[in-house]
This record gives structure tokens, sequence and C-alpha cells, in this order.
């Protein structure tokens, strides 16, 4: 497995040979520092920790600011073990990873945290129908309906299915096509849509 830390810009298209047009997530992938690296003999298993997006260093905690500066690294703002990393022991720390470890043609899995909605009712939480406005249900059209308690079980059942928060929930999207890749510029075109807000921070992994 390899991956980096990036950041979702949009979406666009791009046409291809045929004049066909394909949909794709614009995603500035690193440049990422490796913060840290873990080997069989130190830790136990092997990874590497990237950290991506220089931030100032009055927001961050003290110890967290001399730990950079011990590693000589900038400060940080997100960090991200990778595990099973592809030639991990042949990184150190400092070394910069950029978004040309990807190659057009790669499939990547994205992992992100979703939209948040807030409290949704269960029509858009869930896909319900609603209920019928005819015989006088003027005001039931988006709502839930029964939710089967009566004298059995004489208690509503754990995981049915009603309004609630909504979106916020990490997802990963798999085995989407990497479009193009512009080096000069870290930049991803991946093929369909990905988890996030735009300038939200994603996942990008490939896996063997």
């Amino acid at each position: 497995m390899k991956g980096l830390i990036g950041k979702k810009l949009g979406m666009t298209s791009v046409f291809t040979e045929d004049g066909s047009s394909v949909p794709c997530t614009l995603i500035e992938a690193g440049p990422c520092y490796v913060t840290a690296v873990k080997t069989v003999d130190s830790d136990g298993y092997t990874a590497l920790q990237l950290g991506f997006v220089e931030r100032k260093e009055k927001r961050l905690a003290m110890p967290q600011v001399k730990n950079f500066k011990k590693k000589n690294l900038p400060v940080l703002r997100f960090l991200k073990e990778v595990r099973d990393y592809e030639n991990a022991a042949d990184f150190k720390i400092g070394d910069i990873l950029k978004a040309d470890i990807f190659k057009e043609g790669d499939s990547v899995k994205v992992t992100a945290i979703s939209k948040g909605k807030g409290f949704q009712g269960v029509v858009k939480r869930h896909g319900f129908g609603g209920g019928s406005v005819t015989h006088g249900q003027s005001d039931r059209l988006r709502a839930p309906g029964s939710i089967g308690a009566s004298s059995y079980p004489s208690r509503v059942f754990k995981g049915q299915r009603m309004a609630g928060r909504t979106g916020g929930d990490r997802i990963s999207i798999r085995n989407l096509k990497i479009v193009k890749v512009i080096p000069e510029s870290n930049l991803l075109l991946v093929k369909g849509a990905v988890p996030g807000a735009i300038s939200g921070v994603v996942e990008i992994y490939k896996v063997k």
C-alpha cells in the first residue's frame, strides 16, 4: 500500500480521445512530509506517519511544536499513519511525498468525512416514502408512521430507522480511477465523486 493526504478542491470534467466527457474530482495530493517511520523491530509493525498542511506554531501545544522542531520539520496541521506502506524502510524522517507517486490509470481508495447535514427526518435520512395526504392526513407527508411498539414487544427495537443526525461519517470509496496526474501542481484528477465538502481533507490510497 502507498498513499497521501490531500485536499478536495472540487469537481470538473475532462474529455477523452473519443470525445466523451468524464466527471472528475480535483484533489491536491501533498506535498506530505514523512514525520515518523515505524518498523517491525521498534514498533511491531511497519508504517509511515505523514504530515500535511503547514500551520502557525501558536495553533499547537508547545510539546507538539517541540516534537516537530526536534525532527527539523515544519509545524503541520494533519497527521496520518499509513500502515504497511510500500518500502517503508527506505524512507526517512523529512522525506517529501508528492502526487507523482501515482500514475494515470491507477486504481485508488479515497477516504474522507462526508458532509454533515445535521438533524434530518426519515425521508431524507433513510429514503422513506412518507404517508398519504388523503383521508384528512394533510400533515403526515414526511412522517415516519408507526414504529412497531404495541403490547408486544412493548418497546422499540434497537436500530429502528428514525430521524437523527445525518452525515459526518468516515466513508471510503474504492476502485476509483486516476484520470490524470499534474505533478508540478500536486494535482490528481480522480474519476467520479469522493466524500466530503470542498477544502475537506481526504486520504488517497493505492492498494495492491
